[in-house]
Parts: C-alpha cells; sequence; structure tokens
C-alpha cells in the first residue's frame, strides 16, 4: 500500500514526469502500453491508471540501453 507521502500521478503527469527525467513518452504512448502490458507498473482507482514516479523512473531506465561510445557498439557482428 502506498504510503501518505507517495503521490500518484495521472497519465497526463505521468508523462510529464518523465519528459522533465528526459525520457520522453507521451501520455497516449502510456495508455497503449497499459493495453499491451509492457509499460510501467500502475494501480487502478475506478478507471483511471495512477503512477508512482519511482515505478516510472525504473520502467525508463529498464529501456535504456547501457552506456555507449560509438553508435557500432550495439551492433552484432554478421
Amino acid at each position: 500500500m502506498a504510503n501518505f507521502e507517495t503521490k500518484l500521478l495521472s497519465r497526463r503527469e505521468a508523462a510529464s514526469f518523465l519528459l522533465s527525467h528526459g525520457f520522453p513518452v507521451a501520455a497516449k504512448t502510456l495508455a497503449t502500453l497499459v493495453s499491451r502490458g509492457n509499460g510501467p507498473t500502475y494501480l487502478r482507482f475506478g478507471g483511471r491508471a495512477l503512477y508512482r514516479a519511482e515505478d516510472l523512473l525504473a520502467w525508463a531506465e529498464s529501456r535504456c540501453s547501457p552506456p555507449r561510445r560509438s553508435s557500432a557498439e550495439g551492433e552484432r557482428a554478421a
């Protein structure tokens, strides 16, 4: 259960939060990811999805590649 200091974010607020942390994700993209099951974890309140900031950042960071020095580093040899 969330503690009283944890603010739950609406989908629009979640998209804005991610953008402010360098992860450009639209609210509509978050909605699509909910239906596909590969988005950030969320809570349901009535018909609304509510997100925790720490869950959003963990999800966004999990989608990032490791640091690279060259665009060729991630390519596999054919």
